[in-house]
């Protein structure tokens, strides 16, 4: 495959960012969740790590499947969302783009102000969003 350029086109290339790393000593929160699935009950944690500001910097998701393909997924996720968060990326970027995300494993949650959550990233992400994005509860599709 061969791409030709024009010579007046000019390819767009993003800027370049720097990333700024959060204080070794930080606030940070946790929330527990439990989903209710086909397979029985899965626990989990979401931690969100704050700038001096207030401003989220870093999330971890643990669920009660150490060594599993969910866990190893999340953290995955979890690590990304970091990292960008620290080049400047907005969170609520990402609650726009993984909330009513559709798969397995989903279910009914303790949460009132997410009673379903149709995955684990759209649980995590509607969480994210109601406490950083201004998100309202109850936002199903």
């Amino acid at each position: 495959m061969t791409i030709e350029v024009r010579e007046n086109s000019k390819l767009a290339v993003p800027p370049k960012s720097q990333r700024v790393r959060l204080p070794d000593n930080r606030d940070s929160i946790t929330h527990h969740f439990k989903i209710t699935t086909k397979q029985g009950d899965m626990d989990g944690y979401i931690t969100v790590g704050f700038y001096e500001d207030g401003s989220p910097g870093e999330i971890f998701v643990r669920v009660a499947k150490v060594g599993s393909l969910e866990q190893g997924l999340l953290d995955n996720l979890a690590l990304a969302v970091s990292v960008a968060l620290q080049h400047g990326v907005p969170l609520c970027v990402f609650v726009d783009k993984f909330i009513h995300q559709r798969f397995e494993p989903s279910g009914m949650t303790m949460n009132p102000g997410i009673p379903f959550a149709k995955s684990l990233p759209d649980y995590v992400f509607q969480w994210l969003g109601q406490r950083f994005c201004g998100l309202q509860e109850h936002a199903q599709e």
